[in-house]
């Protein structure tokens, strides 16, 4: 069976124990209970399928997965089964085709194969992040998970340094895997965020390393499986902000911490929930609600800055460091995903 780069790097990711406790491709019991009740079917909680899709019904007990002509990896088939009409709106809460990961969920197979991963190639491994080696790391450390798919402004550096005053130290964690058009590049977050820690995050406890896996823009329930990945990386807090892995206008703005707060107690992890930071020009410095009741406050706005960059500026100091909006600008036609 020929698979493409993300089907791979969730064989990878299973692999390494990245997706721990799965074993393999998610069989029919733990598809059905993820989608109705955002747990596994021992009653774990996890809120994203991690499925391997195909276009027709088959019946192999074995099947070898193929990437560029190679073979890395067989799934030991424990079952095939047919994913439901509705399970998209179950898991995103919409079907509108305009939402980025509803629209790349409906292109992919209506068949699912359930079954423990076996990689062929341990070399794949090697440039995978890898629990072991993170659990090492932060052994005997209270450390704080930070997702981001973006590079740093003003907003994300409070969040960082806010995490600081909880926990020795602060995984800062970008995803690179698949984004849509428009997100920055893998290239342009590494380079801002190197800006960020070399020049003002010098001998603080920071850690720093890229997640590869695909953003689905689920809001609430990908926020669950954010935490999950930092908690088997060895993390003991995971950050959850603002409309924490949301897209457009599909999910309210604190929707991902009202999941987490009913979830808390079933995870082996410590959610922070932190208020939407902004700017106070009365206060001049990054604040939230919680601690300004200022009304003339200017909100970090992603969609403004990513335009001031695309054309060349930097934009206010009250918004992001200098050095982080150079490097990126550096970058040029590399800023951003085209495709």
């Amino acid at each position: 069976m020929q698979i493409n780069s993300e089907t791979l790097q969730d064989v990878i990711n299973i692999s390494v124990g990245l997706f721990a406790p799965l074993t393999g491709f998610m069989d029919s019991k733990d598809y059905r209970s993820v989608v109705d009740n955002m747990t596994l079917a021992n009653g774990e909680v996890w809120t994203i399928p991690i499925t391997l899709d195909s276009q027709e019904m088959i019946s192999d007990d074995e099947i070898y997965l193929e990437y560029n002509g190679k073979k890395v990896a067989k799934v030991e088939v424990e079952d095939i089964y047919k994913i439901k009409d509705d399970d998209i709106l179950k898991v995103y809460k919409t079907t509108d085709t305009n939402h980025p990961g509803v629209k790349k969920e409906l292109n992919r197979g209506k068949y699912r194969i359930g079954g423990k991963v076996i990689l062929l190639d341990e070399s794949l491994k090697e440039n995978s992040l890898n629990p072991a080696k993170t659990k090492k790391l932060f052994k005997n450390k209270t450390v704080a998970g930070f997702q981001t798919r973006n590079i740093p402004h003003k907003a994300h550096e409070y969040l960082h340094r806010l995490a600081l005053e909880f926990c020795d130290a602060l995984f800062i964690n970008p995803l690179v895997g698949w984004k849509k058009k428009g997100d920055f590049s893998q290239k342009a977050v590494e380079a801002g965020y190197k800006a960020l820690i070399d020049n003002y995050y010098t001998n603080l406890n920071i850690y720093f390393d890229t997640l590869k896996t695909p953003m689905r823009y689920a809001g609430p329930r990908e926020a669950i499986f954010h935490a999950i990945i930092r908690k088997n990386l060895g993390c003991t807090h995971f950050i959850i902000g603002r409309d924490h892995a949301g897209v457009g206008e599909y999910y309210g703005k604190y929707e991902a911490q009202e999941l987490a707060k009913k979830l808390q107690d079933k995870l082996d992890i410590k959610i922070l929930l932190f208020k939407e930071p902004y700017y106070c020009p009365k206060c001049e410095q990054i604040v939230s609600e919680n601690c300004c009741g200022h009304d003339d406050i200017v909100r970090i706005s992603g969609t403004k800055i990513r335009k001031m960059l695309s054309e060349g500026k930097v934009p206010p100091k009250e918004l992001m460091r200098k050095e982080v909006a150079q490097a990126v600008i550096e970058l040029k036609e590399d800023m951003f995903i085209r495709h």
